[in-house]
């Protein structure tokens, strides 16, 4: 079988782990000996001590019972340190074992080809991360490999078949999986109440009722238009904490927004000002014959000026060059062409974004996209969505001119995918997004608790939300 890199890497992974307890068992080794000789050395001290005491008659001295010798001494820290060295060998020979049967469950777990896994195993996958679990050694080596294979098979299982894998996974998360560990969330519903375990049949055939899904019992609540408004999300709020960097970044940004906007404003402060000044923008009177649709293009616009402005000057230029693969003006036939994105763009900026952009969104973390392959983000729980509550505001003032700066001018095309039950956000870099209005998973209508919608009643044709 032709070795991949997924393979070489994990080979280089398995034989770092290796040196490791080798290195680890070693160090021990030596302590133990350490603690045997220091241990021999202070009861020959005590027995040369009381030794030396020892002033009685020789009468009384024959009497007593007859103290061991130096040599026997030593015979005992021989004996114990032969000992510590077999127990020692021992350990380093099981864990040897132990690494060794390690590697081949990954490796068993990485050869298998996408089309060839089944829900039944990820299920029993499953079934082998609970048993290791019972028996978990010092370093959990067994439960480790089984998760990362498990891990491994929703990612091929993900690749092959979409609907499959939203189905296995709601199944499975969160009663065996956490949602945290899946590789893609963003059209899996959340299982507040975990399901208990069934049938296996049942993980592709049904979907389990869940607190945050929506019923087709649920009362329907219509907006002042006559439109069916979109349920608020009902769990629990985020707190976020505020890096130094987080800090000074939304303090540029706002001020970026204050310049971009004409001069709208707000002395609230944290991420509740820059939503305050958002939806004032956004919500503002327009001037005569300027409709709501140019307005919307207007918001556009001035965000994507305020990510340009927040990059600096530098950094879109050597993004397009090294990552987008676009060829600088330099008075050649090739200028302003594109010959990439390179392959490790979407990658790279996965893991780079989490730094740069929490202060708007929150905390967030690499994942897959949709179609399996490296490039994703999920954002935990949007700071920028929980605090505002209003689908406009995420729709034109975040995912659709987030879209078009990536695209435009950074050269990479990104799908950010909201999701309003759960607050989570799926960032996929290099994929190309539907309109909203083409996009199946993007409702329609505004969120019942929003606050731009109750300041823009009775404004007819201004649909904020589309």
């Amino acid at each position: 079988m032709t070795m991949t890199r997924a393979h070489c890497t994990l080979l280089f992974i398995v034989s770092t782990l290796i040196c490791s307890s080798a290195a680890f068992s070693f160090r021990s080794h030596q302590r133990i000996s350490r603690a045997s000789t220091a241990a021999t050395n202070t009861n020959r001290f005590h027995f040369e001590k009381n030794t030396a005491q020892d002033v009685s008659p020789p009468s009384q001295q024959h009497q007593r019972r007859r103290r061991p010798s130096s040599g026997m001494a030593t015979q005992l820290q021989s004996s114990l340190s032969d000992e510590n060295n077999n127990d020692v060998l021992d350990k380093i020979t099981s864990e040897m074992k132990e690494l060794a049967q390690c590697t081949s469950l990954v490796y068993n777990y990485l050869s298998k080809s996408d089309k060839e896994v089944s829900v039944e195993d990820v299920v029993l996958a499953c079934d082998a991360v609970d048993d290791a679990a019972t028996k978990s050694t010092t370093l959990s080596l067994r439960q480790r490999s089984h998760e990362f294979g498990r891990y491994h098979l929703l990612v091929k299982l993900l690749k092959s078949d979409y609907d499959a894998y939203v189905k296995t996974a709601e199944f499975l998360s969160p009663s065996r999986i956490a949602r945290g560990d899946l590789p893609n969330v963003q059209d899996v519903i959340m299982n507040v109440v975990p399901v208990s375990k069934t049938d296996i049949d049942e993980a592709t055939t049904t979907t389990t009722t869940t607190k945050s899904s929506s019923s087709d019992d649920a009362t329907t609540i219509m907006g002042e238009d006559g439109q069916p408004l979109v349920a608020d999300c009902d769990l629990q709020s985020m707190s976020y904490d505020e890096s130094p960097l987080d800090k000074l970044l939304l303090s540029i940004f706002r001020n970026l927004v204050t310049k971009n906007t004409g001069g709208v404003s707000s002395a609230i402060p944290g991420i509740e000002g820059l939503l305050a000044q958002g939806r004032e923008y956004m919500t503002q009177q327009l001037p005569e014959g300027v409709t709501y649709a140019d307005h919307t293009e207007a918001q556009h616009t001035m965000v994507k000026n305020t990510l340009g402005g927040l990059m600096t000057p530098v950094l879109p230029p050597f993004y397009r060059i090294f990552m987008s693969g676009i060829v600088p003006n330099v008075g050649t036939e090739y200028d302003g062409k594109q010959f990439g994105p390179w392959f490790y763009a979407p990658t790279l900026t996965s893991i780079v974004t989490p730094t740069f952009f929490g202060f708007l969104v929150g905390p967030s973390k690499p994942n897959r996209r949709a179609d399996g392959q490296r490039g994703g983000l999920v954002v935990e729980k949007c700071k920028f969505l929980q605090e505002s509550g209003c689908k406009g505001l995420c729709l034109h003032q975040c995912k659709i001119p987030a879209q078009e700066f990536f695209k435009d001018e950074l050269g990479l095309e990104l799908t950010v995918k909201p999701n309003f039950v759960t607050q989570e956000c799926q960032w996929s870099f290099g994929e190309t997004p539907l309109p909203p209005e083409e996009d199946p998973s993007f409702p329609t209508g505004c969120l019942v608790g929003c606050e731009s919608r109750k300041a823009m009643a009775g404004r007819k044709g201004e649909a904020l939300c589309m």
